[in-house]
Parts: C-alpha cells; sequence; structure tokens
C-alpha cells in the first residue's frame, strides 16, 4: 500500500490539515476509513465536486476506504458555509431522488463493490433524533462564542443567521461521531470552506470517545485569479450530460486559460505529474497539446472513452474546417418555430440564457448561420438554411450547435 500522502502533496490537492506528521504517518501504515459529505441539493454533482471524488479516488487507490456520506438530512437544512442566502429547503422525495443520481456518478471513480466504499445516507440518524436529547449529548460540546468566530457563521451574520443554520455544525459534528462509532471512520475530508466543521466533528469525538481524529481540506477549484472554475454562461459545469453535454464539458477544459493548464491536469486527471510537468511547460501554440489532453482526460473520467472520443472527433472536425454535423451537440424546434426570429429560437434552445446576450452576441458579431455572419437581430431562418437537414450554429469563436427542426 503506497502513501497518498505524498501523491495528494504534489498535486496540489491539500490546503489544510490538522496533524500533518500523524496524518502521514497512519496513511503509510495503516488502512484508513474516511468520509466525504456531498450535498444532495440537485440532481447531479457539478465540477466543483470533482476534486472531491478525485480526492476520493485517489485514497481508495492507495488501499483507504471511503464513505460517501450524503446529505439527505442536513439537506433539509441547508450548510451556510461559503453562502450568503438561506438556501431552499427539499422535500424528502427530491432528496431521495438526487440521491441516487449522485450515487450513478460517484461510481464512476469509486468503486462500491464487496463493501470497498460505503454509501450513507445522514437522513438515517438525523432524521428521527429526539431533540431534547441532541442538546443534552451533543449541544453541550459546542461553545456558542466559538462557532461565531467560524467564517461560515461569520460570512452569514452581516445578512441575518437563522437558528436553522446555525445547527448545521452541530449536525455535522455528529456526522463524524456516528461514522466513527459505525465503522472506525477517524478522517474527514472535504472543501476548505469545511474546515470548521470537520474540526467540531474532530472534538466532538474527543469529547464524547476519547479517541482521536483527523481531518484534511483540499483546494477549490479556481483560476489563476482565484476566481471559481466550472462557471459557464449557461450556469454550472454539470456532470449530468443532459444538462451540460459531453461536447460542452470538453470544449469548457479545451478553452481554460493557459496558466490554469498545470492545476487541472494535476487535480483533475490521473496523468503522472512527470507528464503533467511536460505538458503544462510547453509555450504558445504549443500548449493547445495539452490542453487537448487535459480535455480528453477529464471528458473521459465523466463520461467515458467513446464520448470523450466523439468530443474530441466534433471538436477537431469543426476547428479543422470540415464539420461533422453528427458528433455536433444538438438542439430542436419544433415546425411552428422555424419561421420565427432567430434572438427567439436562441433563447428556446438555450443557446443563450436571454434575449439581450443574443442581441450582445449577434452586435458584437459573434454568431454564424452555416458560415453566415449573423449582424441583424430581427434575422430569420431561411428554408435555404436547412438544406442539409440541420443548421449549423457557431457561436463565439468555439461553440457549435446543430439545430434540427422535430
Amino acid at each position: 500500500m503506497s502513501n497518498v500522502y505524498d501523491t495528494l502533496y504534489e498535486r496540489g490537492y491539500i490546503k489544510q490539515l490538522t496533524h500533518e506528521e500523524e496524518i502521514r504517518k497512519i496513511l503509510d501504515t495503516e488502512k484508513v476509513t474516511f468520509y466525504i459529505g456531498f450535498d444532495p441539493t440537485a440532481d447531479s454533482l457539478h465540477i466543483g465536486h470533482f476534486i472531491a471524488m478525485m480526492f476520493m479516488a485517489h485514497m481508495q487507490r492507495a488501499g483507504h476506504r471511503p464513505i460517501a456520506l450524503v446529505g439527505g438530512g442536513t439537506a433539509m437544512i441547508g450548510d451556510p458555509s461559503g453562502k450568503t442566502d438561506m438556501r431552499k429547503m427539499l422535500t424528502k422525495e427530491e432528496i431521495d431522488y438526487n440521491i441516487s443520481c449522485i450515487k450513478s456518478q460517484l461510481s464512476k471513480l469509486i468503486d462500491f463493490s464487496d463493501g470497498k466504499a460505503i454509501l450513507e445516507n445522514n437522513a438515517d440518524w438525523l432524521l428521527n433524533l429526539n431533540y431534547v436529547e441532541f442538546i443534552r449529548d451533543i449541544g453541550v460540546h459546542f461553545s456558542v462564542n466559538r462557532m461565531l468566530t467560524a467564517e461560515c457563521f461569520k460570512q452569514r451574520l452581516e445578512k441575518g443567521l437563522s437558528f436553522l443554520e446555525f445547527n448545521y455544525m452541530l449536525m455535522q459534528g455528529y456526522d463524524f461521531l456516528v461514522l466513527n462509532q459505525k465503522y472506525g471512520c477517524t478522517m474527514q475530508l472535504g472543501g476548505d470552506d469545511q474546515w470548521s466543521n470537520i474540526i467540531a466533528g474532530m472534538e466532538l469525538i474527543r469529547r464524547k470517545e476519547s479517541k482521536s481524529s483527523y481531518g484534511m481540506t483540499c483546494a477549490l477549484l479556481t483560476n489563476s485569479e482565484g476566481k471559481k472554475m466550472g462557471k459557464t454562461e449557461n450556469g454550472a459545469l454539470w456532470l449530468d450530460a443532459d444538462k451540460t453535454s459531453p461536447y460542452d464539458f470538453y470544449q469548457y477544459w479545451r478553452n481554460v486559460a493557459d496558466s490554469d493548464v498545470k492545476q487541472c491536469l494535476s487535480l483533475l486527471t490521473f496523468v503522472p505529474m512527470d507528464e503533467v510537468r511536460r505538458l503544462s511547460a510547453l509555450k504558445d501554440e504549443k500548449i493547445n497539446e495539452a490542453k487537448k489532453v487535459l480535455a480528453f482526460e477529464v471528458t473521459k473520467l465523466i463520461h467515458g472513452e467513446e464520448e470523450a472520443i466523439k468530443a474530441q472527433t466534433a471538436a477537431e472536425a469543426l476547428f479543422g474546417g470540415g464539420a461533422n454535423m453528427s458528433t455536433v451537440p444538438k438542439v430542436s424546434i419544433p415546425l411552428d418555430m422555424k419561421s420565427v426570429g432567430l434572438m427567439d429560437i436562441l433563447v428556446y434552445t438555450k443557446v443563450v440564457p436571454s434575449k439581450a446576450e443574443a442581441r450582445r452576441l449577434i452586435e458584437q458579431g459573434g454568431l454564424t448561420v452555416n458560415g453566415r455572419k449573423i449582424e441583424d437581430k430581427n434575422e430569420t431562418l431561411l428554408d435555404s438554411d436547412f438544406k442539409d437537414a440541420s443548421v449549423l450554429i457557431k457561436k463565439g469563436k468555439k461553440k457549435y450547435y446543430s439545430l434540427i427542426i422535430e
């Protein structure tokens, strides 16, 4: 069993950790059971969760046992960490559906067979708690003064923090305690915004069980300017192919800034670090070789090799001038929309999020139809545009869509 600590450190995952030397030693000498929490507030994970999935996958590959904890109970409250507003509350049915989707996505990187990994839902122990007993047995170990110094609460105090959300830290700390008692889980991993919650859980285990536990956080996915990556004009970069097509997913990574290539190859792929360093050292036009590797490898992990090849083929065909329409993402309109304004069609098919965005795109010369630049915001499609049964729409420099009539 190799020491995964060195791998995680070299690839840039580790942001903060509680006991560096102890963690390094136990990861080298023991089979550690650890957990990472996933918030089931949507029916798909997004690219922000992908680092946590990779963090977990590296640990499992080194022989350690992951617990993927979905927050079916805590999702009914909402985690205030990194948020400025209270989250929308979901029904139990919505949460259960989301959890089933999330497990399917986790399974692309994590092996759940034969107990090699465990999926737990904290609703199993949180929803039936007796509140008085919980406050007496668990709440007594939490200092309100100390909780108020946590970054996750400080950000919300200015706009108003509900008592409902204030309970979140107690619940997450209790999760760690339950997993420690049930599975011998001694380590919690998570994004750096979870640091305060991780510490709270460790402290609870120390007080209740007189045992040591550990925590590590990973860097959040940000670009070289410190801004979160994974945001597109249509929202988050989802792992679900129905929300973000494999082609759009591929293109996102194909178009990252040169300065972000090394970080993305290190955190989001299993490409060996010697090759990461070689690729990220390429300059000028040659850096595109690295971006192609990045886009292909990330797309392969999430959507499979076949879809990655399709996306790569589509991109190369389009940029090479020989468009293969079968591999371009398809959007469709009903027959009765054929003669409406092009801007309305763009909004209907979600090529752009609004008519204002469509107007801006046209005014800036960023829209073409079958190679014809659109300059009039009142343009409509012609019958001749559909001569090949579909219309090739190009948005900006590198976004292509095949428009068909249903």
